[in-house]
């Protein structure tokens, strides 16, 4: 494998390596400006050291990886995802895949063209042990039928870089925070989207030009039923922890929480705690996929629909219409 950048969530890949002493690191390359130290470092920790490459194009003729990891600048996912697939590389990419409908619809016309890739996205609070525990408590019908989902995604500001100052070349908070927060409505309720309403803020950022602090969404899926997510910069540098995710799902026979990374689910038996335990990794699980060893739990179609999903509720906090998919 190969990765370009490092600018979100390749830590998953490199977790991953750890379980994967088979899988060889063949190159790295930034995609940008950016200094490769500390990608390099991480790699060093769990055994690689491959070579570097000034030119990710190059470096994918050169190299022909089976598979790269795609975490560069936010702008560039698109054409970086279109060039990995016009060579037969599987993707795995930071969320999200592209930054407009255009180049979303461009990553998809090539994924259509070409055979046997596989190609999934960072959405790795799937592989939460807390998230994806209350998913199977879900999925084998612990709160009935589910009617209604709220989630969160809360986060400390820290320090942004320059690029999140600019929509161009940061996306919006919708389509980077809250891509997480829309994944849930779409894997609790197992349906594709019908509808979305939302707003954002950009008031009150301390200077961080473009960047949204605060949103909310809510979707309508297929299916009926209800999702809402509310985002946020917003949590205090006191706080115990850098982000506060929570999921709640509602059914027809109960109630089940994910909070604190605990879930509790609430029936006609009364309330008690579930166990928090994940089966797979995200990295290890997109592996495993391509080797034919197992179903990965996220594959090309729920990335583009989670995409649009995305750029549609940024679209329709622009404008502040509801926006039919």
């Amino acid at each position: 494998m190969c990765f370009i950048g490092f600018r979100g969530h390749h830590g998953y890949a490199v977790d991953g390596l750890k379980q994967l002493p088979e899988l060889e690191v063949s190159a790295i390359s930034a995609g940008c400006a950016d200094d490769l130290a500390p990608l390099q470092e991480k790699l060093k920790g769990v055994g690689r050291t491959p070579p570097v490459s000034n030119d990710w194009r190059k470096m994918l003729d050169e190299v022909k990886p089976e598979m790269v990891c795609i975490d560069g600048p936010f702008d560039l996912h698109a054409e970086m995802c279109v060039e990995a697939i016009k060579r037969g590389i599987h993707v795995f990419c930071e969320k999200p895949i592209a930054l407009s409908l255009d180049d979303l619809e461009r990553v998809r016309k090539e994924y259509g063209r070409t055979k046997g890739i596989h190609l999934s996205s960072m959405v790795g609070l799937r592989y939460d042990p807390a998230f994806m525990s209350a998913w199977k408590q879900v999925k084998k019908g612990a709160v009935g039928k589910v009617k209604l989902i709220t989630t969160q995604k809360s986060y400390g500001l820290g320090k942004r870089p320059d690029f999140f100052k600019v929509r161009s070349t940061y996306g919006g908070t919708i389509p980077w925070v809250g891509s997480h927060s829309i994944d849930w409505a779409y894997w609790f309720s197992g349906s594709k989207f019908k509808s979305v309403y939302a707003r954002h803020d950009n008031s009150d950022n301390f200077g961080l030009g473009d960047m949204e602090m605060s949103a909310l969404f809510m979707f309508e899926m297929q299916n009926g039923i209800l999702a809402s997510g509310n985002i946020d910069y917003l949590r205090p540098k006191a706080a115990k922890t850098h982000g506060d995710d929570r999921v709640r799902v509602a059914g027809t026979d109960g109630v089940i929480e994910v909070i604190d990374r605990k879930v509790t689910l609430i029936d006609k038996t009364g309330e008690r705690q579930i166990e928090a335990v994940a089966d797979r990794q995200i990295f290890v699980d997109f592996v495993r996929h391509i080797q034919g060893k197992s179903k990965s739990l996220v594959d090309a179609e729920q990335t583009f629909d989670l995409t649009e999903a995305c750029l549609l509720a940024r679209e329709s906090a622009d404008t502040g219409k509801i926006i039919n998919f």
